[in-house]
């Protein structure tokens, strides 16, 4: 561990209760953004410290390590050529991903949440797998691919679940080209299709019908009141 870096059972509530537990795991600031970063596969430090722009270098290593340190997330070696370290999460830490989506519908619902942040591309596609309309997603089936920049995400839809991976996208029914943002605006906010296509910061190719209705499938839950 690195000299600031504290041990995870300094963080300990003395409390058997599982709620504590979690929190002592995860509770700490960015961990849990860590873990969405990491749900669609491996990625490097500075893949993760990019997608995480307010974090520190420091804080960033302070939470892997103690991620490490308690099973959730593992360190491994790319293949040749690239021979890169990243981070990856362990079958156990992969079965978070139905808490950040539970929290992130609940959390939704707030009438301070803005939707107009900054999103990034694990951010936007996790939303997709919580705020998809499984009831009409049965109905049909495709395979989609996202471009945002250097990062490509193969989304296959099957029986209502919306599976994703990072992945190449040569083969898919419909390929997206765009930015978190513009997506989440013609997806949650109502910018329609053609004037996003217009201003020139959304592409897709393929099957348009088929699009419209993968696109249509996400809706944000009410405010609370």
């Amino acid at each position: 561990m690195t000299k600031n870096a504290k041990p995870l059972e300094t963080r300990w509530y003395d409390d058997a209760c599982g709620t504590a537990h979690a929190l002592e795991l995860v509770g700490e600031r960015w961990a849990l953004l860590v873990l969405r970063e990491l749900v669609f596969g491996p990625r490097r430090f500075g893949e993760l410290r990019a997608s995480l722009p307010g974090i520190s270098a420091n804080v960033l290593t302070q939470r892997l390590e103690g991620l490490e340190h308690a099973g959730i997330l593992k360190r491994t070696q790319l293949p040749s050529p690239q021979k890169a370290q990243v981070y990856e999460l362990t079958p156990w830490g992969y079965e978070s991903e139905p808490i950040l989506q539970v929290m992130g519908r609940w959390a939704a619902r707030s009438p301070q949440h803005d939707p107009t942040l900054p999103l990034s591309p694990s951010s936007i596609l996790m939303s997709f797998r919580t705020m998809i309309d499984v009831s009409r997603a049965r109905a049909f089936s495709g395979t989609f691919g996202f471009r945002f920049g250097d990062e490509t995400f193969h989304a296959t839809l099957e029986g209502g679940n919306l599976a994703v991976r990072r992945a190449s996208i040569d083969d898919v029914d419909v390929a997206f080209t765009t930015d978190p943002m513009t997506l989440a605006a013609v997806v949650y906010g109502g910018v329609a299709l053609a004037e996003a296509e217009a201003a020139g910061t959304f592409a897709m190719t393929g099957n348009r019908t088929l699009a419209r209705r993968f696109l249509s499938l996400f809706h944000l839950p009410p405010k609370a009141t």
